[in-house]
């Protein structure tokens, strides 16, 4: 199996470079060497910049791809209509076991990054600038850069700098999760949606984007647009930093101009000639298939037209020789383990999408499809953060982009293919934090003495539906830990004694499988 990514892994770049200027003469630009590189930078008054950002059609290149131009005028019209101080922050929560362009550019070209927030923060007149990062290497490497810069968290400077430390999960990364760490809190969704335009780090206008879309601003103030579109698409000019890793030779990030064709840039970093699939954006991204690698080029638009993405710039190609199910259900079970426990769609229905992809991978038929599908519907548009939607699309685009593999395994038992787990998952603790997720106790109903009464359903509708006969349907699930004492409390009060925990069925020994998150919650998945 494929061992985690390194922080830093090899960077290549294709044509020439502007995110990775200087990168062949040093390790890490520090802050002359970074001047010697890019030359001086010289503000930019507000709609100017905005406009710039219009210019060079820049959108966030953390996954969501919203316009900048947009964010930064909607945090400025907040700004004087509130009179109110505006916060800064950049985004380097690479949270994502598959992603490093952000981590990268982090170690690297700290300077960057920071000459485009301190542009857009000396455009809205911000008197605070937050840099939000996941691990040692950037945490050391930008502290690094303020200092050099003579930044810091001191009163009385016209502007405070400081670096906020998230956990390395990828609902870390999402943005609400990164203004509440800012704010002093947990690194972790706050169960509200608000606008951080409106309403950001302790409630002023913050304006929040990732770290490559601050070092392109950067590049684009210093060079122009004209000169910025020279490179790439005309609708999407300049470059994109990707990384590539998974059945590849040589795990990469690299910088490319949009348009250049997705099955160039495979080769580059070693893919098989023709692979079964590609995941493109990331963990929260799509499939696609050999077919549609021959007609993509790097660029949003095209990589959605194939029914691709181009999300966080993650793209990760499978070889023929591993079963794709498999390879999904270890990313489904990380996944699930991602939850922040704080809503139905995420802390329920993700762990039961996992189960039931387990389920079919392990001989369940057409009716554990069915219910793999149910549940992926039911998470869909109905969380607090951006994580079960994001999951829910991962599992959808699983099951329509190995068409023939899913009919092997839900007709036939299986494909034939071990799981070679190409695909790039955290460390030596993830298999411990899945496994810790059901119980090894499942309900079980003694139907001779059921009356139908419900007051199951009510304790615990996680796993417990009432069925059209007025009888309980329950999920033949590994108990959530996060359930057992509402099961138990189920057990004990059920008036018939009807209802029992037992030990969970072990894995058919004959099918090698990765360990279940948890297995379908029937019905709709609903928390």
């Amino acid at each position: 199996m494929n061992a985690p990514l390194p922080d830093v892994p090899e960077v290549r770049v294709v044509g020439l470079p502007q995110l990775t200027q200087g990168f062949d003469l040093v390790e890490r630009l520090d802050l002359p060497m970074h001047l010697k590189v890019h030359g001086p930078l010289e503000p930019i008054a507000g709609e100017r910049l905005a406009q710039l950002a219009d210019d060079i059609s820049l959108r966030g290149r953390g996954g969501a791809g919203f316009p900048f131009g947009r964010k930064l005028r909607a945090v400025a019209k907040s700004t004087i209509r509130r009179g109110v101080r505006p916060v800064v922050v950049v985004n380097g929560s690479e949270g994502e076991p598959a992603c490093r362009k952000d981590t990268v550019l982090l170690n690297r070209a700290p300077h960057l990054i920071l000459d485009g927030a301190l542009l857009a923060a000396e455009a809205l007149g911000a008197r605070t600038l937050v840099v939000a990062v996941t691990r040692n290497s950037t945490e050391v490497s930008i502290r690094a850069a303020l200092a050099e810069r003579g930044l810091s968290d001191r009163r009385g400077q016209r502007l405070r700098a400081r670096v906020v430390r998230t956990p390395e999960r990828m609902v870390s990364g999402e943005a609400s999760a990164v203004i509440r760490a800012a704010g002093g809190g947990p690194a972790l969704p706050p169960g509200r949606r608000e606008r951080a335009a409106e309403s950001g780090v302790g409630g002023a206008p913050t304006l929040l984007s990732n770290a490559e879309t601050y070092a392109q601003l950067a590049v684009a103030a210093r060079i122009g647009p004209t000169r910025y579109a020279h490179g790439g698409l005309d609708s999407e000019p300049g470059t994109v930093m990707l990384t590539i890793s998974g059945a590849v030779a040589r795990p990469m990030v690299v910088e490319v101009p949009t348009g250049v064709p997705l099955r160039y840039v495979l080769q580059l970093a070693g893919a098989p000639s023709r692979p079964q699939g590609v995941l493109t954006g990331g963990y929260h991204g799509n499939w696609i298939d050999s077919m549609a690698v021959d007609n993509a080029v790097i660029s949003r638009e095209s990589l959605a037209a194939v029914g691709g993405s181009l999300g966080a710039g993650a793209i990760l190609p499978i070889g023929p020789e591993t079963c794709p199910l498999g390879e999904a259900q270890r990313v489904a079970n990380w996944l699930a383990a991602e939850t922040a426990g704080q809503c139905g769609p995420c802390r329920l229905g993700l762990p039961a999408a996992a189960g039931g992809l387990s389920d079919v991978l392990n001989g369940g038929g057409p009716a554990a499809l069915e219910a793999l599908r149910e549940v992926t519907q039911a998470v869909k548009g109905r969380g607090v953060c951006k994580h079960p939607d994001g999951s829910a699309r991962f599992f959808a685009s699983t099951l329509s982009a190995f068409t023939d593999d899913l009919a092997a395994h839900v007709l036939h038992g299986g494909c034939g293919r071990p799981t070679t787990g190409v695909l790039p998952l955290p460390g030596p603790g993830y298999q411990d934090a899945v496994e810790s997720i059901p119980s090894g106790r499942k309900l079980a109903v003694d139907w001779t003495l059921c009356k139908g009464h419900g007051l199951c359903a009510d304790i615990v509708p996680e796993l417990v539906r009432m069925g059209r006969d007025g009888y309980p349907v329950l999920a033949d699930a590994s108990v959530p830990m996060h359930l057992r004492d509402r099961a138990q409390l189920a057990v004990r009060r059920c008036p018939e004694l009807a209802l029992r925990l037992e030990a969970a069925p072990q894995e058919r020994p004959e099918r090698p499988a990765l360990p279940p998150v948890t297995r379908k919650a029937l019905g709709s998945g609903q928390g």
